[in-house]
C-alpha cells in the first residue's frame, strides 16, 4: 500500500494522533484535520520532528463544503494515497440514568457517519481517476450490537459500517481499496469518559499499529480484540432476549 500522502481526520488526540505519529517518517506528507488547534499543532510538531511534512486544517468534519475545499486543495497539490476517517464522538446515558437526548444523538450521526462520508465523497473521484488509493473508516465493535447506554453511538457506527461495506463492494476493480476498522476499548479521552469495565483495553499506539498493519495488507476488515468482535458479531445467532439480558448487565455510561 502506497502511503506517501496521508489524510487523517480527528488527528488532535487519541487514535488519530497515534496514527499520525506512526506514519510520520521522512518522505511522508501528512494532512491532519481536527478542531483543537493547540492539540493539533502539538501532534504536527511531533510528526515534523520525525521527518514528515505536515499541514493542518481546523475543520469540523460535519461541514461538507469546508471539508471538500480543504481536501480537494490538498489532493490537487499532492494526490492523496491514504485517507483515514477517524473523527468520532460519543454521548450516551449519563451516570444518573438520564438519556443522551435528541441533540446529542444527531451530533453523533453527523460526526461519526457524515464526517466520514464527507471525506470519502470528496476524495473518491480523484482516487478513481488515478486508479489507486485506500480509505480507512474507523467504526467500532459497537456497530455489531446495540448497547442500552449508547444508542446514538451504536447507531452512528453501525451506519458507518453499512456505508463502508456498500462503498467497498462498489470499488471492486477500481484500484481503490477500503478497510473497515472495528476497535474495542483503547486509551483515549473518549474512552476515559466511560463508566464501567473496559475489557481488553489497549493503548492508542497499539490500536494504531493494528489499524495500519491491516491497511498495509489490504484487509477488508480489521476488528479487535477478536474475542469481543466475534462475540458481538455472532450474537445475531442467539435468541434476542438472551442477548438483551446480557447487555443490560454491561454499563457503558458517560461521565458528565
Amino acid at each position: 500500500m502506497t502511503r506517501r500522502v496521508v489524510v487523517i481526520t480527528g488527528a488532535s488526540r487519541g487514535l488519530g494522533a497515534a496514527l499520525a505519529r506512526r506514519l510520520a517518517t521522512p518522505g511522508v506528507s501528512l494532512g491532519l484535520i481536527g478542531r483543537d488547534g493547540v492539540a493539533l499543532e502539538g501532534v504536527a510538531e511531533a510528526c515534523r520532528a520525525a521527518g514528515a511534512a505536515v499541514r493542518c486544517a481546523l475543520v469540523d468534519v460535519r461541514d461538507a463544503e469546508a471539508m471538500r475545499a480543504v481536501l480537494l486543495g490538498w489532493d490537487a497539490d499532492e494526490p492523496v494515497d491514504l485517507a483515514i476517517a477517524n473523527a468520532g464522538i460519543a454521548a450516551g446515558t449519563r451516570p444518573d440514568g438520564s438519556p443522551e437526548g435528541l441533540e446529542a444523538f444527531r451530533a453523533q450521526i453527523d460526526v461519526n457517519l457524515m464526517g466520514a462520508v464527507h471525506l470519502v465523497e470528496a476524495l473518491l473521484p480523484g482516487m478513481r481517476g488515478r486508479r489507486r488509493g485506500r480509505f480507512v473508516l474507523v467504526s467500532s465493535v459497537a456497530a455489531f450490537r446495540g448497547l442500552p447506554d449508547s444508542p446514538g453511538y451504536c447507531a452512528s457506527k453501525a451506519a458507518l459500517w453499512g456505508y463502508g461495506e456498500a462503498v467497498r463492494a462498489g470499488l471492486a476493480g477500481s484500484g481503490v481499496g477500503m478497510t473497515l476498522v472495528a476497535p474495542g476499548f483503547f486509551d483515549s479521552a473518549m474512552g476515559e469518559r466511560w463508566v464501567g469495565a473496559r475489557p481488553f483495553s489497549v493503548s492508542a499506539d497499539v490500536a494504531a499499529g493494528k489499524v495500519l498493519r491491516g491497511a498495509e495488507r489490504g484487509a477488508a476488515v480489521v476488528a479487535f480484540p477478536w474475542v469481543l468482535a466475534w462475540a458481538l458479531r455472532l450474537a445475531v445467532l442467539v435468541p434476542a432476549k438472551w442477548v438483551d439480558a446480557a447487555v443490560r448487565r454491561v454499563v457503558f455510561r458517560i461521565r458528565g
